[in-house]
């Protein structure tokens, strides 16, 4: 008998694991276990997707794709792998790029990181030569958002701001149609000057439409539509919130232009020119923090209300990156439909500051919610600690703006 090649032992076990697959019945199987069934299948999966994109790059390289009757090697590649053909593209110009990457590729292939977040490695150290190592790392313990995340950040950081703002000019669009139903459609990308100030506005706008309209009433994404709606037509109220959140250096602004460590960036949007800035300044629209690399300033008080100055340094995100802000619940790292969390609940006498508050989504806020419950801190009351009662009127109104004891509505 035949000893069986790498490639028929591949094939012979995908098609043995696919009629196993095929004979399993989560509903017959207890809840931890399936939790151990969906792990091993994601590793399994994350392996199996790297090999075909690394074996699919090596067959269309031969032009086996021709021979199989495909001109288009990403046609050829999305009929079998179910994708569209522009996802298809990609994975052949990640499965190509990965021969320069021993290190991703092995660890792709043993089921360490997904497709998905072995293309962002490759895409950063395109950009960005020995950022590998440590992208690679963090793409093994988190999410591919992170990952994204981190690695814009790192590439960002090390463009020429100049050059940067020049390319993110030049490649600003908007497109619209009309789909099957009549809808009509929006596609666009703005420059993170104009885009940030635009996005801010629609989601605070947004968030006031859900809150005056009440639980359940619409969705986030369809208030965002009627934010949209209601800003174009010029009849939104302006926010108390930044449209804009700068941070630069003080000698850079002093001087012109920024030196290394020197940073001068838009938060969430990366970085920008000194020159830029300056002129920025004029309008109305920004606000800006300019800082000398001390720690945040701290504001403090014991109601729940943010005031303006707590707000804008909360949003600023953490010193001294200050990027930003994003879910801190574990392992999300959500950018928006934030809630701001008190860690010590006001209801437990934590104060409303700096150190005592952080970004949730609203699945990590009812998640904490219910932790401080069952934890006994949300039954205290201002006036008899250790004792819960009644909330007056004004109790009532205050736990209407937020905290961790105000319980926020279901995922």
């Amino acid at each position: 008998m035949p000893t069986p090649t790498p490639a028929s032992a591949v094939i012979s076990g995908a098609e043995a694991l696919v009629a196993l697959v095929r004979s399993f019945d989560p509903a017959l199987v207890a809840a931890g276990e399936c939790a151990s069934v969906a792990e091993a299948l994601a590793r399994a999966e994350k392996a199996c997707s790297g090999a075909r994109v690394l074996a699919a790059a090596r067959a269309v390289s031969a032009g086996e794709h021709r021979r199989r009757g495909f001109s288009d090697p990403a046609a050829w590649l999305s009929r079998h792998a179910g994708t569209t053909v522009g996802s298809a593209r990609e994975q052949l110009r990640a499965g190509e790029a990965l021969g320069a990457l021993p290190v991703t590729q092995a660890a792709l292939v043993g089921g360490e990181v997904s497709l998905a977040q072995a293309a962002e490695v490759v895409r950063a150290e395109a950009e960005l030569p020995g950022c590998e190592a440590r992208l690679l790392d963090l793409a093994r313990r988190a999410g591919l958002g992170e990952l994204k995340d981190q690695a814009r950040k790192v590439t960002l950081a090390a463009s020429d701001p100049a050059q940067l703002f020049a390319r993110q000019h030049a490649a600003r669009y908007l497109r619209h149609w009309v789909d099957r139903s009549g809808m009509v459609c929006l596609s666009g990308a703005l420059p993170p000057a104009q885009g940030l100030p635009l996005v801010n506005r629609l989601d605070a706008l947004a968030q006031g439409l859900r809150k005056a309209r009440g639980k359940g009433a619409d969705s986030f994404e369809a208030c965002s539509a009627d934010a949209l709606v209601e800003l174009s037509a010029g009849g939104a109220k302006k926010s108390s919130r930044s449209d804009l959140n700068i941070v630069v250096d003080l000698r850079a602004y002093r001087r012109g232009h920024a030196q290394p460590g020197e940073p001068c960036h838009l938060v969430g949007g990366g970085p920008v020119p000194v020159a830029w800035l300056r002129e920025a300044l004029a309008d109305p629209f920004v606000k800006a923090v300019v800082h000398d690399g001390v720690k945040v300033l701290r504001v403090a008080h014991l109601g729940r209300h943010m005031k303006a100055e707590l707000r804008t340094a909360l949003e600023l995100g953490k010193p001294p990156g200050f990027e930003g802000t994003s879910c801190a619940g574990p392992g999300c790292g959500a950018h928006y439909g934030l809630q701001w969390d008190h860690r010590d609940p006001v209801a437990n006498l934590g104060p409303t500051s700096y150190d005592n508050l952080q970004p949730l989504c609203r699945p990590d806020h009812w998640e904490k919610t219910r932790r401080d419950r069952e934890a006994g801190l949300l039954g205290r009351s201002r006036g008899r600690p250790g004792k819960s009662k009644t909330p007056g009127p004004s109790q009532g109104k205050a736990r209407a703006k937020g905290g961790s004891e105000r319980e926020p509505p279901p995922p």
